[in-house]
This record gives C-alpha cells, structure tokens and sequence, in this order.
C-alpha cells in the first residue's frame, strides 16, 4: 500500500533577558501536538542569540518527539483492545481456527 500525507509543522521563538523559548506545533490532520523547549544564557557565557535558538528549538523537538512516540503507543494500545479485536472477527459461519 502506497499512501502520501503532509504533515505541518510551525516554530515560534521568543526571546526575552537571556532566555530562549520554542514552541513546535504538529498538525497531522486529526492530531494536534505542541513541543516547548526553552534555553537560558548563563551569566558568565557571551549572550550569541543563535546558540539559544538552536538549543531552545533541539528541546522542542524532543519534547514533541516524546508526545509522538506516546501517542503512537496509545493508538496501537487502543488497536489491540478487545472490543476492536471483536469488531474485527471473520464473520458468521466462518471458521475461528485456533479457538476451543
């Protein structure tokens, strides 16, 4: 099976006194997931905006990589429960091999 989908993804980044914050929004369609990552400069480092937008924005990520991952994990836990496994039988008349 073939299939092609889009996925969209936005990024913010703000800014404010040393501190970095990203926010990473999924849209997969029917799914609506927000990764936050945030990354601070410390006092004694040189304050280079682009180094807190790349750790800012690597938190985001594996923040919403983690709620991916989980609801995937959900999803395929809700596949196996018993009242789909029921709705997916063969129908009446044909043979349930392996049952007793």
């Amino acid at each position: 099976m073939s299939r092609t989908v889009e996925w969209k993804l936005r990024l913010f980044l703000f800014e404010e006194e040393q501190t970095t914050k990203a926010r990473l929004e999924l849209d997969t369609g029917t799914t609506r997931l927000t990764g936050h990552g945030t990354a601070r400069c410390a006092p004694q480092d040189t304050d280079i905006p682009e180094i807190g937008d790349e750790l800012a924005v690597a938190r985001a990520m594996e923040d919403l990589a983690a709620q991916v991952k989980q609801t995937a994990y959900g999803d395929r836990q809700a596949a196996d429960e018993p009242s789909l496994r029921e709705s997916l039988k063969p129908h009446a008349g044909w043979l349930d091999i392996g049952t007793s």
